[in-house]
């Protein structure tokens, strides 16, 4: 697997993206939904990776991707978005490599926290982000208290990864 920076205008990520919306509207009603638009992606403040997987003929496929923001609205953390998986490779740990790339990102800028929302209706998500250190915490930022939402955080720490 090729973890890398994605550009949020290449066909291959519109292709995720707009599967990623798809699955999201397919779960929960648009104002429960907090994806990243493709505009919020491009930010200077913004690193949005891509997953590759090499096929048969040992092209790179886009397998999934990620995202984190560098928030300074109520405190210096990292804000996980976008984190989608096409159905093909899920169950294959992609999300969770590209977890670690995000956190390590967050790391090599010395910063601390990793926050990220998520939906109740996401079990995998959830028990992915609880198996690699997240708790329950409160809304952040401009999210508010929400019955389809999750909120978790993450200290992170240099030893860690």
């Amino acid at each position: 697997m090729i973890i890398k920076r994605l550009d949020p205008d290449a066909d291959e990520a519109q292709m995720i993206i707009t599967q990623s919306d798809a699955y999201m509207a397919s779960l929960y009603p648009s104002e429960s939904n907090h994806l990243a638009s493709t505009h919020a992606l491009k930010q200077s403040n913004v690193l949005f990776l891509g997953a590759y997987v090499l096929n048969p003929a040992q092209e790179e496929k886009l397998a999934g991707c990620g995202a984190v923001r560098i928030r300074m609205d109520d405190g210096h953390y990292g804000e996980i978005k976008r984190l989608f998986v096409f159905e093909e490779y899920r169950g294959l740990g992609i999300s969770k490599e590209i977890m670690c790339a995000l956190e390590s990102s967050l790391i090599d800028q010395e910063i601390w926290i990793a926050r990220l929302e998520t939906g109740v209706k996401q079990p995998e998500a959830i028990a992915l982000y609880q198996k690699i250190g997240y708790i329950e915490r409160g809304p952040f930022a401009s999210y508010l208290p929400d019955p389809l939402s999750l909120f978790m955080e993450k200290t992170l720490s240099p030893h860690a990864l």
